[in-house]
């Protein structure tokens, strides 16, 4: 499993850099990463986060059309903050997510981490939607979610893992500086 979660590890770092410069080929790197975490996550017993890269691939194929849709139709998509009409009904969602993750991790399996396993996931899924339409605060979510994440797997060794989180977590701050001076000039 070393090397299986290595080579995600790598997978990983692409897609993030890929990200952080807005780049539309993050997608692709999206699309293979959920594949070798599937197995990772399940072999860890991080039942909601097999389940988040199950979410993640299929994320991945709407963000790349969405991205590139916008693009065939005179414009690219163009990284805006969250409009505020959309904080209480993400909020619901994310809190109605987590709920119903926690439940069924707690119930129905031997998760070693039922909540923390359930926060970051909930937290994830909004996170993905936000950053389809490029939204800047994605980047907030993002850095707690791989900072808790970070944690987690690192309790439970999946050490490559948990340092591509660490990346992750500090990546996240820059990207949304990155973000910020990219929708100032309006490149991105």
């Amino acid at each position: 499993m070393e090397a299986l979660e290595l080579f995600g590890a790598v997978i990983g770092l692409i897609y993030l850099y890929l990200e952080y410069k807005a780049n539309r080929w993050l997608w692709l790197f999206g699309v293979i990463m959920p594949v070798v975490y599937i197995v990772i996550f399940y072999q860890a017993k991080f039942y909601a986060d097999m389940c988040i890269n199950i979410y993640y691939f299929f994320a991945s194929i709407w963000g790349w059309m969405v991205w590139t849709t916008r693009k065939k139709q005179g414009g690219e998509r163009k990284i805006t903050h969250t409009p505020l009409r959309l904080a209480l009904p993400l909020t619901l969602a994310g809190t109605a997510i987590f709920a119903l993750i926690a439940f069924i991790l707690v119930n129905y399996t031997d998760s070693p981490v039922p909540y923390g396993d359930s926060f970051t996931t909930a937290l994830s899924i909004i996170a993905m939607w936000m950053l389809a339409y490029k939204y800047i605060e994605q980047w907030w979510l993002w850095f707690l979610v791989n900072i808790v994440s970070c944690g987690l797997y690192f309790w439970k060794e999946l050490d490559y893992t948990g340092g591509l989180f660490a990346v992750y977590s500090i990546i996240s701050i820059f990207g949304y500086f990155k973000w910020r001076g990219l929708m100032k000039v309006g490149t991105a």
